[in-house]
């Protein structure tokens, strides 16, 4: 038996879902229940980080250990792991019902019973219509023919040929249509990751050329529900990139209430709905829909996830979204209770597959509008110290920019000084600075001399003004969106705490809704 390293077994295990782990234990037996490959995976699934001496100790406690034997434990567990998957799978998965079914019919064929075999065909035939599984009725349509030809029913080819030649092509091409629908989202996907924050010319002229396929002129082109959803999410991802938030919020609507409308396909794959749940959680906020944005939220609450993949991405995408949403109301009390809720609720997945760094500028606005500095400067700081490869260039500029004005608050002023000067040559080193971060660091840096409150005052009535003009730019009004800065200037400006300006313009703006 081949060697099976142990951090290999131990990914593994952890990528169980929990109910994928009580599978395996079912199907490993309860009379097993103290075998030592059960215990060995009861060790693993306990272990937070990988030791290899704990997990020998968990097993055979103070007996000698026999090297041959405990990697032949491993690889035994490994292989069994990946049987009680197969099975749990064939339970939940329609592709592994289906091949599982087909194979029966192979099994039938073989022994000659055919009119078995007839009744579990046309089982599989409808279970794979239901599900859009065109490649299992090409396959259950040969196994028509073949039962027929091994028959020598040459009746039934004769009435029935033509209607099995029309079933092949009409799969056949709903095949076709699916992958043309698919290949059309990964070549937009690929061009609008190859730059996503700068558009030159030839790349816009490019992506318009994708949106003029004839696939896209109409909803009616996509022949199934997978195609249909493709279709949509093409458009919803155009839109995104467009920052046309209108017709985003009303596909990503139009995605959400087409997936809703089958939901069997969502118990078999939960993972894009997840996405288009968080998309349309996205479009509401920037539109202002608070209603709908709760509404989303709990619905996020309320998905029962297939995988535990499934479960980091609801995880990811409720909380990201919530605390979006906590950050827009100006609740930063109710920002704070949740971020600790979702700290607390992360610890269960494994470092690599969760990605903190996504969360450092909510964790640091929720902080920074708490009005505890020291705790947001040290989000702040983890957000800096990221890799360049990591974060994009804009964000990292953002987080420059965020870090002068913390130290700012904190009253650091002999800090200051060199702040200003490492910030202002790193944006240097950037393609160019922008004009909201030029403003803001001689704002920052003339700050020194203000000898007065009514002074600086003045000085924040004409950051203000300065700023104002540059949100109708789409580059500069963009990283302006994403700080609300004009809040800020306001609190100091009015002599109020940053969180209360915020929440008195959110009221404003949902009691307008609302009427």
């Amino acid at each position: 038996m081949p060697k099976t390293p142990s951090n290999k077994l131990f990914r593994l295990v952890h990528s169980l879902s929990g109910s994928e782990k009580r599978y395996f234990k079912l199907f490993a037996g309860k009379e097993e229940k103290n075998s030592k490959y059960l215990r060995l995976f009861d060790a693993i699934e306990a272990q937070e980080a990988f030791d290899e001496e704990a997990l020998k100790q968990a097993v055979y406690g103070a007996a000698a250990i026999e090297g041959r034997k405990y990697s032949e434990l491993k690889a035994y567990l490994y292989d069994l792991i990946l049987k009680s998957l197969q099975g749990y799978d064939e339970r939940s998965s329609i592709d592994f019902r289906l091949k599982g079914m087909l194979q029966s019919v192979r099994v039938l064929y073989k022994r000659s019973q055919f009119d078995d075999c007839k009744d579990l065909l046309a089982k599989t035939r409808k279970l794979a219509r239901k599900y859009e599984q065109f490649n299992t009725l090409v396959e259950v349509l040969n196994w028509e023919k073949a039962i027929a030809y091994a028959q020598t029913d040459i009746a039934f080819l004769d009435r029935e040929l033509p209607r099995i030649e029309s079933e092949e092509q009409r799969a056949l091409e709903h095949l076709q249509n699916i992958a043309a629908y698919r290949n059309i989202f990964l070549q937009l996907l690929t061009s609008l990751r190859k730059d996503a924050s700068l558009r030159s010319a030839v790349q816009t002229l490019a992506l318009r050329q994708i949106l003029e396929h004839p696939l896209l002129s109409s909803e009616e082109k996509a022949g199934t529900h997978r195609a249909r959803v493709l279709y949509h999410r093409i458009y919803s991802l155009y839109y995104f990139s467009q920052k046309d938030f209108g017709h985003f919020y009303r596909t990503s609507r139009r995605l959400l209430d087409l997936m809703e409308s089958q939901p069997h396909f969502l118990q078999e794959d939960m993972s894009e709905y997840i996405s288009a749940l968080s998309n349309l959680t996205f479009s509401c906020g920037w539109l202002k829909k608070y209603g709908e944005v709760e509404e989303c939220l709990r619905k996020f609450r309320k998905i029962r996830p297939n995988t535990l993949d499934d479960e980091l991405k609801i995880h990811r995408q409720y909380y990201m979204n919530k605390l979006g949403f906590c950050i827009v109301k100006g609740d930063f009390e109710e920002g704070l209770r949740v971020l600790e809720e979702h700290q607390q609720e992360v610890r269960r997945f494994d470092d690599a597959a969760f990605r903190k760094n996504t969360f450092f500028f909510q964790y640091f606005y929720i902080c920074f509008g708490s009005g505890d500095f020291s705790r947001a400067l040290e989000y702040l700081n983890e957000w800096l110290n990221l890799s360049g490869n990591i974060e994009r260039k804009d964000l990292q500029s953002l987080a420059r920019i965020l870090n002068l004005i913390v130290h700012f608050e904190m009253g650091n002023s002999m800090l200051l000084d060199s702040l200003v000067r490492s910030t202002y040559r790193f944006l240097k080193k950037q393609e160019h600075v922008r004009e909201y971060e030029r403003r803001v660091l001689n704002f920052i840096r003339n700050s020194q001399k203000w000898t007065s409150r009514k002074e600086s005052r003045q000085a924040y009535q004409l950051l203000k003004e300065d700023l104002a003009g540059l949100f109708q730019s789409k580059e500069e009004g963009a990283m302006l969106e994403l700080f609300d800065i004009t809040a800020w200037i306001d609190s100091k400006i009015e002599d109020k705490p940053f969180a209360q300006v915020v929440q008195e313009r959110f009221q404003a703006i949902a009691s307008a809704e609302e009427a």
